[in-house]
């Protein structure tokens, strides 16, 4: 199943305490890099978030958003710091009787409360356990509709790919066509120029003209490239039609790049106007086909 690179996936876990929400955006990248972001307080699971889509997202740039909206339940904790409000009172009280304030100075609730560390906040303590499982069947459920949305990307690159492969195979043809008529017609053109070189004054030379024409066709054969290119098609097809679930996007994308390398050596050794229309043709439709590999996984 060949999937695309770029897509959106969202999945939400809810429960009568809280509401977590998963949001996965990926775009092209070569390799599977992965950017959690989340409330600090639950970065005790990031791993696990990473795992759990690397099991499914092979390849490309990743961001994950994380959001926890807590029902009813405060995420933090009020601590009293009992010692330290036992010393503060003592030295509140004995200021209080060294200035004899007495006792309606003394120290009140109220003073002792606003000094500073004996009340305070602090993260609430949550079971990590929990917390990680709820972000873990959130992200499930993010990454299970991300990898609908990119196999459905994938399917119109795959229709897209295929019919430039068809075309490919098509100019293919039409070159196997044209090769056989090169040596002939480069040995009509040399006998026409030597006539013209000989005036009638002496009998052209058809075993030179033979032999001309072979080193000519020799030089100028495309049949090893043009197997080879028949049979990147060919490999390309079976990729396309494959059913694994393995990424192949780096398979083809190398792919693309030898049936370049054949495309430029047909071109070169041709020596041919036709043919290098043709190949001008060809490698158009190549580049299309590797700017489209891009975005495979």
């Amino acid at each position: 199943m060949i999937r695309s690179m770029t897509g959106f996936g969202r999945g939400e876990y809810v429960d009568e305490l809280r509401k977590v929400t998963v949001e996965i955006r990926a775009v092209n990248n070569r390799y599977c890099d992965i950017f959690v972001k989340m409330p600090r307080k639950y970065n005790f699971a990031e791993e696990s978030v990473k795992a759990a889509i690397k099991e499914k997202l092979s390849r490309g740039k990743i961001e994950v958003s994380v959001i926890v909206d807590n029902y009813g339940v405060s995420d933090v904790d009020v601590r009293l710091d009992k010692d330290l409000a036992s010393k503060y009172y003592d030295a509140l009280t004995e200021l209080s009787e060294m200035f004899e304030a007495g006792e309606t100075m003394g120290p009140s609730l109220g003073l002792l409360a606003r000094m500073p560390d004996v009340i305070r906040t602090v993260p609430a303590e949550e079971d990590e356990e929990e917390i990680a499982r709820c972000l873990l069947d959130a992200t499930a459920k993010a990454v299970e509709d991300i990898c609908r949305m990119r196999e459905t990307e994938g399917a119109k690159l795959v229709s897209d790919i295929s019919a430039r492969a068809d075309i490919i195979a098509d100019i293919h043809d039409h070159i196997e066509e044209r090769a056989p008529e090169l040596e002939k017609e480069y040995a009509v053109k040399l006998r026409t120029r030597i006539e013209e070189l000989l005036d009638g004054t002496a009998e052209v030379p058809e075993d030179r003209i033979a032999l001309e024409a072979a080193i000519f066709a020799d030089k100028a054969n495309i049949t090893e490239e043009l197997v080879r290119l028949d049979s990147h098609v060919s490999q390309l097809r079976d990729f396309l039609s494959g059913s694994s679930d393995e990424p192949i996007g780096k398979k083809i994308d190398f792919l693309i790049q030898e049936m370049n390398r054949e495309a430029n050596t047909i071109g070169s050794k041709s020596n041919d106007r036709e043919i290098t229309s043709m190949m001008l043709n060809l490698k158009a439709e190549i580049e299309k086909i590797r700017e489209q590999v891009q975005n495979i996984e």
